[in-house]
């Protein structure tokens, strides 16, 4: 089972670069473009076949996450994911992984707040095992008793070890306070108390109400032909039944939730660090100004002492923060959701004397953005994070991520001419008119875990957000 770290799902993950759910795709124009289709069920196929690898990665993506649970059963979500490996009605754990095994194929899962994700990484000739395979489990799952007393004990050392890691705790946090009353703000394992709690009936209750067929799609990606896994998914799949009413595969899950200026302080003092998180509500995936959000995060950019770097031409924020020692690293995020997200900067300093100044400075960056910032910033940030996008494509399990992850918030796959072309269309006036609209004297909601004695306090960085400008 890969690790909720590893996979980056929880929010802006490894510090100092693009999140993995922010990632688009910017390869060559010249590579094939994305089949679609859709079955009577309303059960989506997506694929992109490239004849040059023998390999192909085929997975099915849900819209269906932690952000669909309820407070009884938070968890449930990741819990599904632990429990589809151990066995169905015609396989036996040792099974699966026997096949699995024998196929030479990699068997994965992860769960993030708004999507949950099964697939198979497997040679050419061994496409349809591999689906048929994540149709079985899927569909059949047996949820034994036992399995799901035995599995308690392995998320909860899972969760443990999340605990250990004061980013993942600090970003937590930050969606707890940010979505306050909102589905959005539960952590993706769950409290304690409802990993030791819930029960068959609960798992079952989470599979029937979003387990559907029109909130799935089966993506192949590398060597798969799309008639053949139309035609495998026609037989495996078409027994699963649409939302009643039907929905578009992207249908929001809730409400738009409520976006709380706030903070959290969790001051230790036994620590030699501050990790502080400063965000502001962005927007959803499909929002017009979803890539400009992009652009001003690569303005603001990201930074590390321990890279060598005497601060970024390219980024003010880190010039200032090298020249003064003021932190030991920041990294600046744009975390979107269906109909929301948080666009911040998560900071880490030793120089427990200097957070004022480091916030200072941070927020008078945010400043600037809606008034002064260059055509030549603009033009460098656009090509960084064209860069980036394209780097951050490699193999075909990326490729599939990337079509997934388009499926259910864009309800298409944009080519990468079109990605490419939104980022070229952004202008100095967008910058300034979308950082004014989304940064400028807005509510910011506020995290600090460790040594955080010498944060400002909550209205004077609030107060900050109105009076500073660059």
């Amino acid at each position: 089972m890969q690790s909720l770290i590893k996979q980056g799902l929880i929010r802006a993950k490894t510090p100092f670069r693009l999140p993995i759910i922010q990632r688009a795709t910017l390869a060559s124009t010249a590579k094939p473009k994305t089949q679609i289709t859709s079955l009577p069920n309303g059960f989506t196929i997506a694929t992109e076949s490239d004849p040059s690898v023998k390999t192909a990665t085929v997975g099915v993506w849900i819209n269906a996450g932690s952000r669909l649970e309820t407070i009884k059963d938070n968890g449930a979500a990741h819990f599904l994911e632990h429990m589809a490996f151990k066995g169905t009605k015609s396989r036996a754990q040792h099974d699966i992984e026997l096949q699995i095994e024998n196929l030479g194929s990699h068997l994965n899962a992860y769960t993030s707040r708004e999507q949950t994700v099964y697939y198979a990484k497997a040679f050419e000739k061994n496409v349809p095992e591999a689906v048929d395979i994540l149709a079985d489990i899927l569909q059949n799952s047996k949820l034994e008793e036992s399995a799901i007393e035995r599995e308690r004990d392995v998320i909860i050392r899972e969760q443990q070890e999340v605990e250990k890691i004061t980013e993942e705790v600090v970003f937590d946090h930050l969606h707890a306070t940010a979505f306050q009353d909102s589905s959005l703000g539960y952590t993706i394992l769950g409290p304690r108390e409802n990993i030791l709690n819930l029960k068959k009936s609960d798992l079952e209750q989470y599979i029937s109400r979003n387990y559907k067929a029109d909130r799935m799609v089966l993506v192949g990606a590398g060597s798969v032909n799309h008639e053949e896994l139309v035609k495998l998914a026609e037989r495996k799949f078409s027994n699963l039944k649409p939302s009643e009413p039907p929905v578009s595969i992207r249908t929001s899950p809730s409400a738009p939730p409520l976006f709380w200026g706030s903070e959290v302080r969790v001051r230790n003092d036994d620590m030699d660090q501050a990790h502080i998180a400063l965000a502001v509500e962005s927007v959803g995936w499909s929002h017009p100004d979803y890539h400009t959000m992009l652009v001003l995060q690569s303005i603001v950019g990201n930074w590390d002492r321990s890279l060598g770097s005497n601060g970024s031409l390219s980024s003010r924020l880190s010039h200032t923060v090298a020249k003064h020692n003021l932190a030991n690293q920041y990294m600046t995020f744009n975390t979107s959701y269906t109909d929301t997200g948080l666009w911040g900067t998560y900071l880490v300093s030793e120089n427990l004397t200097c957070l004022d100044e480091l916030v200072h400075f941070t927020l008078k960056e945010w400043s600037r953005l809606s008034t002064s910032v260059t055509e030549a910033e603009v033009e460098r940030a656009k090509q960084q994070l064209k860069t980036s996008l394209l780097l951050n494509l490699d193999g075909t399990t990326a490729v599939a991520e990337d079509i997934g992850r388009q499926m259910l918030t864009l309800g298409k796959r944009m080519e990468p001419s079109q990605v490419a072309a939104a980022v070229d269309r952004i202008t100095v006036k967008d910058v300034h008119r979308v950082a004014y609209d989304r940064i400028w004297d807005k509510e910011i909601a506020v995290v600090g875990v460790g040594s955080v004695n010498g944060l400002p306090d909550y209205l004077r960085i609030r107060g900050s957000m109105t009076f500073m400008r660059a």
